[in-house]
């Protein structure tokens, strides 16, 4: 048996529980500065001062205020992973795989609308879109290829141009709520959209079978 699947890993010292803890007060207070104020409007100096540390401990945990935006996004990417995962979406079917991370997406950006809204103009603005590997192109991407794989969808596909296609129309009906979303009638929009989106892109996507 390997003995690496068996080895628990060392408990977390104190004062890396400390440094965790920082690191989580400016994190927080820094989207909790974006929302209020807006990305630009919002200093390293305010993001110190809401945390209660010095400015100089920011730059320990950050290298620039840009940094909060990434730690933004892994957290969205870690969730997005949680969630497909206790969807069970790997064994649902390609189909069922692509409602599903459609789902995990939309509940992940309806939890925090204010938050969604505030970051993704700060991702925009650091040109975020085109810098950052597409992700989420890459897990629709891979559910895809399963149902390629398996014949369930069509088999003349490219499985990341598909998912690049997916990630575009996403993050299209992404934008145009998060313009809304300070509209309460619009809460309900994000999903009706995609779901539209998808059904129209499965219709083209679904392998014909034969009679």
């Amino acid at each position: 048996m390997d003995s690496r699947a068996t080895t628990t890993p060392p408990p977390v010292g104190r004062r890396e529980r400390n440094k965790q803890r920082v690191r989580e007060r400016l994190y927080l207070a820094a989207v909790e500065l974006f929302v209020e104020k807006g990305y630009d409007q919002t200093s390293i100096d305010e993001i110190a001062e809401r945390a209660d540390v010095a400015r100089g401990t920011f730059f320990n945990y950050f290298q620039r205020k840009e940094d909060i935006i990434s730690a933004w996004g892994e957290r969205r990417r870690a969730a997005l992973v949680t969630g497909l995962e206790e969807s069970g979406a790997s064994t649902a079917g390609a189909i069922a795989g692509l409602r599903q991370c459609l789902a995990v997406l939309i509940r992940i950006n309806q939890e925090e609308p204010r938050l969604t809204a505030a970051m993704l103009t700060a991702w925009v603005k650091a040109g975020r879109p085109i810098l950052e590997e597409p992700h989420v192109a890459e897990v629709f991407g891979e559910i895809v290829a399963s149902g390629v794989a398996e014949g369930e969808l069509n088999p003349g596909m490219s499985p990341l141009g598909v998912g690049n296609v997916l990630r575009d129309v996403y993050l299209g009906a992404l934008y145009r709520w998060a313009n809304q979303s300070s509209d309460t009638d619009a809460t309900g929009s994000l999903a009706e959209e995609l779901q539209q989106i998808l059904q129209l892109l499965l219709d083209g996507m679904t392998a014909q079978r034969s009679s």
